[in-house]
């Protein structure tokens, strides 16, 4: 392990980070908002997170500039560990703040776009503090690694399982050969769709300020509002239906829009997860209608249609806005939304969950294992858009699937043991809201509640668990193993 470069990384992220802060900052004194010390709070975290941020830089001093792929794993797992704990100094530092622990939780929930939160008065905050924490989501949406990728050139040929290990993005033989590249690309398609998403709330009758906090959390598929009644507070069904699409937008591969932008339109033929993905939320929307209908829970066809569209494209997407009380609903519904808690977004997306990939490979497996029965000889090839997949890609997605449900399971009995007032329900959806990145679960941390009232040890066992499952597990259980950290 180069322990120079690590810090010298670590401690460049750590500046950009406080550069963040300061943007915070300037609208904080700029907005000036009376009877509270946004702009303490702020001000102090930048210079703390920039104090830090040089120190290290200082010892890093000398390093290379290549980073392998021990680096890459370290500087990943370390690098959304750091972010979390210095991101959480602007809601221990402000008026009204937040305990160490539950902001150590808000700032994981903000960087790995979960939109959990521990806030029981969302709108008691100053409007610097719900900017940074909007920015929170927006950052970790593409991901803070990818833009550290995008705008530091020094990074080296190590940069390339940097970017891959922190984004889940999909490179394609042909396109983008420097890694750079392809990371400043996903951040123009990000910046513009935020652009457009924003511009689209204020025409709406959205404020500036809120629209862009909620461009921000859309976009990213985060969820955080600066509403306690999330969308709902609008009353607006030309919003949902703007945020529905961005969410949609958000979901998908960005690497495809890359592709469509170059003008290869057969890519979106090809690409079998994007497709899959729509007509999956297509079907779930039209059940989850059929249900309320039935059930005749929320009004006329129109609106519950638009109702379901909206809580099924927020769960799926892993955004977590919330537009009714879901935990209302009948339990067919509800089964369903706990599924897509799972299934989550695609690939290369900002959304959590398994990816939709994965299951498209898991089952065409499946499918495959089922037809070895009776026809043990024959070879059947899987393939994802029109490519092959070899078995050593097939084993590590069933592994992958098969410890995502331990993690499950032994994060519930952990929860059990943390919440002992939690029921099976309560601390089974909160385990899955938090690893998929979801936010809102069902019972005691339903979509009209909060986990504020979670004890610390507790908000710092689902701290890790976002953040585990924004990097997809591997790269965090990776910081565990002592020889990942001995020397060359």
């Amino acid at each position: 392990m180069n322990y120079r470069l690590l810090c010298r990384i670590l401690g460049l992220l750590l500046l950009l980070m406080a550069a963040s802060m300061i943007g915070c900052l300037a609208y904080a004194v700029y907005d000036n908002e009376p009877g509270y010390a946004a702009d303490r709070a702020l001000g102090i975290s930048s210079v703390v997170t920039a104090g830090a941020g040089g120190l290290l830089v200082l010892l890093g001093r000398g390093a290379g500039r290549d980073i392998l792929r021990k680096e890459a794993i370290a500087i990943v797992g370390l690098g959304w560990t750091l972010s979390t704990i210095f991101g959480a100094l602007p809601y221990v530092f402000s008026t009204p703040s937040l305990p160490p622990a539950a902001a150590i939780f808000e700032s994981a929930s903000g960087f790995t776009t979960t939109g959990a939160s521990v806030m029981s008065d969302v709108e008691a905050f100053p409007r610097g503090i719900l900017l940074w924490r909007a920015t929170t989501q927006w950052l970790g949406g593409m991901g803070i690694l990818v833009l550290f990728v995008a705008v530091l050139s020094m990074l080296g040929v190590g940069s390339k399982s940097l970017f891959r290990r922190e984004s889940s993005a999909q490179f394609s033989e042909g396109f983008a050969s420097r890694v750079r590249d392809t990371a400043i690309r996903l951040w123009q398609i990000y910046l513009g769709l935020s652009a457009i998403c924003a511009l689209g709330l204020a025409v709406l009758g959205m404020p500036v300020f809120e629209a862009v906090c909620h461009t921000f959390a859309t976009i990213s598929t985060g969820g955080f509002s600066v509403h306690n009644a999330s969308i709902a507070y609008y009353r607006s069904p030309a919003i949902e239906w703007w945020i529905i699409l961005f969410m949609l937008l958000g979901a998908i591969s960005f690497m495809l829009y890359a592709w469509l932008l170059a003008r290869r339109w057969s890519r979106w033929h090809q690409d079998e997860e994007a497709r899959f993905y729509l007509w999956m939320l297509g079907l779930v929307t039209l059940l989850v209608t059929a249900s309320l209908l039935y059930h005749r829970q929320i009004g006329g066809t129109a609106e519950t249609f638009r109702t379901a569209a909206f809580q099924v494209v927020s769960i799926s997407t892993t955004t977590g806005f919330v537009t009714t009380d879901y935990d209302l609903w009948a339990n067919f519904p509800k089964i369903l939304l706990i599924g897509l808690m799972f299934i989550g977004g695609c690939a290369g997306s900002t959304a959590g969950g398994v990816k939709v990939g994965r299951v498209l490979v898991f089952f065409k497996n499946f499918a495959r294992q089922m037809t070895h029965t009776f026809r043990p000889n024959q070879i059947i090839p899987v393939r994802i858009n029109g490519v092959p997949l070899s078995d050593s890609y097939l084993t590590e997605v069933s592994f992958f699937l098969a410890l995502v449900g331990f993690i499950v399971a032994l994060g519930s009995l952990a929860m059990s043991v943390l919440e002992p007032g939690f029921d099976l329900v309560s601390s089974f959806s909160a385990v899955v809201a938090t690893l998929f990145n979801v936010g809102p679960g069902l019972g005691a941390v339903g979509p009209m509640c909060h986990y504020g009232a979670l004890n610390p040890a507790t908000h710092i066992l689902l701290s890790l668990l976002m953040i585990m499952g924004r990097l997809e597990i591997l790269a965090v259980l990776a910081l565990f193993m002592p020889s990942l950290w001995r020397r060359y």
